[in-house]
């Protein structure tokens, strides 16, 4: 008798989970779906400026999922995407005077990019293609997991590019004196170069695993 009662709810969370965990890996925005390439490609320098960088574009994300969500039924379908970019645009700004209260070193390096995640099609995407169709808390969990999945890309990105470009680890570094780091990967070449191999390598786990 208590099944029909208890199925609903386990469903949900279910669903709840799926929304969190579907950008972290089966459409992660850099590996699967490919976007906001360009900090990917930009300020991957060091691990730092990666994870600075996926951190900030996930509080935008979040906040503007949230917001959209809950303000879905009163924005008119002509002007949605006008709508969205202000919502955006405004969580933009909040997460950029934090970042230049709190930590102002990285603020100074990640630069222009901090007020280019207006323009950050994965932003708009989630916005466009998730909040203005899902409930609050769907659309909460959507952007943190996507934010998390873009995190852990820039980082990713950015370590391999840091080991091998400079020798060294969150600037620690690692390689042994008289040692050349090869100074291509924290080149713009090297950005790409770095991205492709990491974009095959995670294509062949993939297929591998089956996910």
């Amino acid at each position: 008798m208590l099944k029909p009662i208890l199925r609903p709810g386990k469903e949900e969370s279910m669903s709840n989970l799926k929304h969190f965990t579907n950008g972290i890996i089966k459409e992660n925005p850099t590996f699967v779906l490919v976007l906001g390439t360009c900090p990917v490609l930009a300020i991957t320098t060091t691990g730092f400026n990666g994870f600075g960088m996926g951190m900030a574009t996930a509080m935008v994300l979040v906040l503007s999922n949230i917001f959209i969500s809950i303000l879905k039924n009163y924005i008119p379908d002509k002007v949605r995407i006008a709508v969205f970019i202000t919502i955006i645009a405004t969580c933009v700004s909040v997460v950029e005077l934090v970042m230049k209260a709190f930590t102002p070193d990285l603020y100074k390096a990640l630069g222009i990019f901090i007020p280019l995640i207006v323009v950050n099609c994965l932003v708009l995407g989630r916005a466009e293609a998730f909040a203005q169709k899902k409930g609050v808390f769907a659309s909460a969990l959507d952007g943190l997991g996507m934010g998390i999945g873009f995190t852990i890309s820039l980082t990713l990105i950015s370590i391999v590019r840091e080991i091998l470009g400079n020798g060294s680890f969150f600037t620690i570094p690692i390689i042994p004196a008289g040692a050349h780091p090869m100074l291509l990967f924290i080149l713009p070449p090297g950005a790409f170069l770095t991205f492709g191999l990491l974009f095959a390598v995670m294509n062949a786990l993939k297929r591998k695993f089956k996910i």
